[in-house]
């Protein structure tokens, strides 16, 4: 089988001795509907972290360009997790690049946090025990590779509670919208509604919207 399709159904599968709980976070986050500029595909879950786990990773692309990505991961411990204070958890990791004058604002990575939560508190979801990172990181070139510009990037590494809504699933579909909020939020797009239009975006990004 090829490599390539074997990750792609590997990523896919769900065993059908997975808890109907888990199945049915799962079910919806494949048939949650999300802004088209946002791509969204299975990919294969880390296999430590919980008994069950489901993976998605996505790319906010703009023509041909990938103006950020990151991954979602869905955990599910049925006999509960007391860090977690549930028994899903949401992993994330969301990466983007800037430009240099801006992962120099000292207020870079309380704006990127108050992104993530904003995000969920804005389509009214309950979540419980976030915690995460906020890096930034820049890049400069020299020798052989002197004529590349500098590049600077954030990223964000968070984890949250989804506190379960009916029959004691939580709503994935919407965190993942949510999630897809945050994604076209450091990409610097424009709020996807008017009930967003207080969200301030990140116009100084490097890409074809800040040349």
């Amino acid at each position: 089988m090829d490599e390539a399709k074997d990750t792609e159904e590997g990523a896919e599968h769900v065993s059908s001795t997975a808890p109907p709980a888990f199945r049915a976070a799962v079910d919806a986050l494949r048939a949650a509907r999300l802004r088209p500029q946002v791509e969204v595909e299975p990919t294969r879950p880390p296999q430590r972290l919980a008994p069950f786990s489901y993976a998605l990773e996505a790319a906010v692309v703009d023509g041909d360009e990938d103006l950020a990505d990151g991954r979602l991961v869905l955990l599910h411990d049925p006999a509960g997790h007391d860090a977690w204070r549930g028994t899903f958890r949401l992993v994330t990791l969301v990466r983007a690049e800037l430009e240099p004058e801006m992962a120099t604002d000292p207020l870079l990575p309380d704006v990127c946090w108050s992104w993530l939560t904003g995000a969920l508190t804005a389509r009214g979801l309950a979540f419980g025990e976030p915690s995460g990172t906020v890096t930034r990181a820049s890049s400069h070139y020299f020798g052989g590779l002197s004529e590349r510009p500098s590049a600077s990037q954030i990223e964000i590494r968070a984890s949250w509670t989804p506190r379960e809504g009916l029959g004691e699933v939580p709503d994935t579909a919407a965190h993942l919208a949510s999630w897809c909020d945050l994604l076209a939020q450091v990409a610097g797009l424009p709020p996807a509604g008017p009930g967003d239009a207080s969200v301030v975006t990140l116009p100084q990004r490097r890409g074809p919207q800040s040349r």
